[in-house]
């Protein structure tokens, strides 16, 4: 109920996910912002082989969060502490002592990381978000801390990768300076300084995302400011040296 800024509190309504409807230029990307004021269930997405495996067409999920603000002790599931077999996670998603054995990474401000499809995670409390993921709607619980929703251990478990997560993933945003966040297969993603300048940034020509951090930046003469999103599709990008944003484009290694 109580947003951080730059968003209004919500009142008397929980608000979980705030959501950037994809473009129809850019439709294959998702952002949001996602709010936690208690544990997310453990889950896992699948790649866009093992949806077209199952005849659901090209769905998979693979995402990536930055950590905008984390209160004291907040921590984020991802992989497990050892490779591990199916019944085992299985037996463990039952009685509850799954999350004995994930590993929960203490997160701040500024934290990174990539979640491969078939990545075994969850969000827990006290953190906000952004997520930026291919654009799919699908999860697999494996866990969800007792609470009445299904459960998806079958189809989890045939996706998921039971072991530990690669550190190589995981990123810190610099003080100082722009960085590449993510590059392919699906998206990627730059974190960009203004401070840099314009030579921070490689203009490919193809549309983008730019979603604000700090400052504001201007997209085809309109300005954008921090909690919005705006489509850069031959439009004139413009910002300033104290001006702090994320672009997300398709990765020019997909094709597809």
């Amino acid at each position: 109920m109580d947003l951080p800024q730059p968003f209004q509190s919500a009142g008397t309504e929980q608000i979980g996910e705030i959501w950037f409807d994809p473009p129809p230029a850019l439709p294959d990307i998702l952002i949001k912002y996602i709010f936690t004021s208690e544990k997310l269930s453990v889950q896992v997405h699948p790649s866009d082989a093992d949806t077209e495996a199952a005849g659901l067409g090209r769905r998979g999920k693979e995402e990536c969060w930055l950590i905008t603000s984390a209160e004291p002790d907040a921590s984020l599931a991802i992989g497990f502490k050892e490779e591990l077999d199916a019944e085992t996670v299985r037996a463990a998603a039952l009685d509850g002592s799954i999350e004995d054995l994930l590993v929960w990474h203490p997160v701040f401000a500024g934290d990174f990381f990539y979640i491969p499809a078939g990545t075994v995670h969850a969000i827990g409390a006290g953190v906000s978000l952004i997520e930026v993921q291919q654009t799919s709607d699908i999860t697999y619980r494996l866990y969800d801390y007792g609470r009445p929703r299904e459960l998806h251990l079958d189809e989890a478990l045939a996706v998921a990768k039971l072991a530990p997560y690669d550190t190589k993933f995981r990123k810190r945003i610099a003080p100082v300076g722009s960085q590449l966040l993510v590059e392919g297969p699906h998206f990627e993603l730059h974190y960009v300084d203004g401070s840099a300048g314009e030579d921070a940034l490689t203009f490919t020509g193809q549309p983008a995302l730019i979603l604000p951090l700090e400052g504001s930046v201007s997209v085809g003469g309109e300005a954008v400011q921090p909690g919005q999103c705006a489509l850069l599709d031959r439009e004139e990008l413009d910002f300033g040296a104290g001006d702090k944003f994320l672009l997300a484009r398709k990765s020019l290694a997909n094709s597809r």
